[in-house]
C-alpha cells in the first residue's frame, strides 16, 4: 500500500471539519475564545473630542508670553463643560474629559501657571495638540475583531471598548482520548515486569485542551477485543464531536484498534502517512464524530497530533493556521529518507541571530528529546542534508 504524502493527508482531514458553528457568550466569559463573527463598531470612540492629559482647555490663539487667561469652568471625565469657550478664557480639564467647544488645544498642567482664576503658560500652545478627536480610536461601521481572532486580554479590552456585552463564538468541539496497550500503565503506578508508562493521554489533553470544550480520557484500554470493544462502545454513546486513540494503529497481532474500529462502522479515510515519526496514522468518522488514530509511540503521538490534529481543531473554530518559522539551522541536517521528516529542534538567540538548533536524537520512544524541542524541523523528502546557515521551514510546538 502507498504512503499518502503528508499535504494530501491534511487536506483530506481539513475537508472533513464541519463549518464553525457559534455560541453566543457574555464577554465576560468569553476569554479564550474564538470569534465566529466580527465585532463591529456601534459607536466612535472616544465618543467626544477628549483630552489626552490633566492641564487646560484653550484657544491657541488666546496663549502668548504672560498673558493671563480667565479660568471659567471644570471639565472632567464624566462631567463636561456645560458652556462654551469664549476668547480669553480656559477651562481646566482632566484625562479623558470632554474638550469644551471653542477650544483647539489642551496645555499640560505642568506647563500651567495658575493664580486664583487666571492661569498663564510657559509653553506654546499647538493646536490639536493633546486632543484625542472624535473616532480617533474607531469609527461607528470599522470592524474592531474579525472573525477568526482569539480573545486575549488585549482583544477583550477592544470588544469591550466597542461595547461588545455579548459576542459569538466558535462552539469549540467534546474530544475523546484513549490510550491503548498491554503494557500501559498510569503515571504513579509502580511499574511491573514489562511495563512502561503511558505518557500519551496526558501530553495530548494538554495540547489540545486550549481548543476544546472538553476533554475526556478514557483511561487504557487492554489489547483485548472484548475490552477495547467495551470501551469503543461507551465512548461512542457519548457522542464525542472527534475520538483521538493512541497505539495500536499498525497491523501488528496485538494492533486491534483499526479492527475495532471499522467493525463500528467508522469510514477509514486512509491509515498510513510518508512521515517520520509517525507513518502509522488513521483517519475516518463515524456519522458526525471525526476519529484519529495515534501511534503508540510517544514522539510518533505528540508529531502527528502537531501536524494533524492541532490544524484540524484550528479549523473547526476558524482559526488560521500557524505560519511555518523560517530561521536558518545553528548545526547541518542529515540526509533525508523518503519520507518527510518532522525533526525536533530547539530555537535558540546566538550571537545576535536566532536559529534553529537540530536535536540528533530520532527514536520515537525518546521523551526526554521531545521535552527539549521548540520546533518542528520540516525536513522534505529526499532532502540531502543541509548545512549550518541554511533557512529551512520549522512548526512551531508548545
Amino acid at each position: 500500500m502507498n504512503l499518502l504524502p503528508v499535504d494530501e493527508a491534511l487536506n483530506r482531514i481539513l475537508g472533513r471539519v464541519p463549518p464553525v458553528a457559534a455560541d453566543r457568550l457574555a464577554l465576560s466569559v468569553s476569554a479564550g475564545r474564538v470569534l465566529a463573527a466580527p465585532i463591529i463598531a456601534t459607536h466612535d470612540q472616544p465618543p467626544f473630542d477628549a483630552s489626552a492629559m490633566d492641564g487646560y482647555a484653550v484657544r491657541a490663539g488666546d496663549v502668548a508670553d504672560d498673558r493671563w487667561l480667565q479660568v471659567t469652568g471644570m471639565s472632567q471625565a464624566g462631567a463636561g463643560f456645560a458652556g462654551t469657550l469664549g476668547a480669553g478664557e480656559a477651562v481646566r480639564i482632566f484625562t479623558g474629559a470632554p474638550v469644551p467647544p471653542g477650544a483647539d488645544t489642551v496645555i499640560m498642567q505642568e506647563e500651567a501657571e495658575r493664580s486664583g482664576n487666571l492661569v498663564r503658560f510657559t509653553a506654546p500652545a499647538r493646536r490639536g495638540h493633546s486632543i484625542r478627536p472624535r473616532g480617533y480610536d474607531f469609527a461607528t461601521g470599522r470592524e474592531i475583531l474579525a472573525a477568526g481572532t482569539r480573545l486575549g486580554p488585549f482583544q477583550l479590552a477592544a470588544a469591550a471598548a466597542a461595547n461588545a456585552g455579548v459576542v459569538s463564538v466558535a462552539r469549540r468541539p467534546r474530544l475523546a482520548l484513549l490510550a491503548t496497550g498491554d503494557e500501559l500503565v498510569l503515571p504513579g503506578t509502580p511499574l511491573g515486569p514489562d511495563q512502561i508508562v503511558a505518557s500519551n493521554s496526558v501530553a495530548l489533553a494538554a495540547s489540545l485542551a486550549p481548543f476544546a470544550h472538553d476533554v475526556r480520557d478514557w483511561g487504557i484500554a487492554r489489547d483485548s477485543r472484548n475490552e477495547l470493544d467495551t470501551v469503543l462502545d461507551q465512548i461512542f454513546a457519548d457522542a464525542p464531536d472527534i475520538v483521538v486513540t493512541t497505539g495500536g494503529a499498525s497491523v501488528g497481532e496485538h494492533d486491534l484498534v483499526q479492527a475495532a474500529l471499522l467493525d463500528r462502522g467508522v469510514e477509514l479515510d486512509f491509515w498510513r502517512i510518508n512521515m517520520r515519526p509517525g507513518k502509522p496514522l488513521m483517519f475516518g468518522s463515524l456519522g458526525n464524530t471525526l476519529v484519529f488514530g495515534l501511534p503508540g509511540n510517544p514522539v510518533s503521538a505528540m508529531v502527528t497530533s502537531e501536524v494533524f490534529v492541532k490544524p484540524a481543531l484550528r479549523h473547526w473554530l476558524g482559526l488560521p493556521q500557524m505560519a511555518p518559522l523560517r530561521l536558518p539551522l545553528l548545526s547541518p541536517t542529515p540526509r533525508n529518507t523518503a519520507r518527510r521528516h518532522f525533526m525536533r529542534a530547539q530555537v535558540i538567540a546566538r550571537e545576535g541571530t536566532t536559529g534553529l538548533l537540530p536535536i540528533t536524537e530520532t527514536d520515537s520512544g525518546h521523551t526526554s528529546s521531545l521535552a527539549m524541542a521548540d520546533a518542528l524541523i520540516v525536513q522534505p523528502e529526499h532532502d540531502p542534508g543541509q548545512e549550518a546557515g541554511t533557512v529551512v521551514s520549522a512548526l512551531e510546538i508548545g
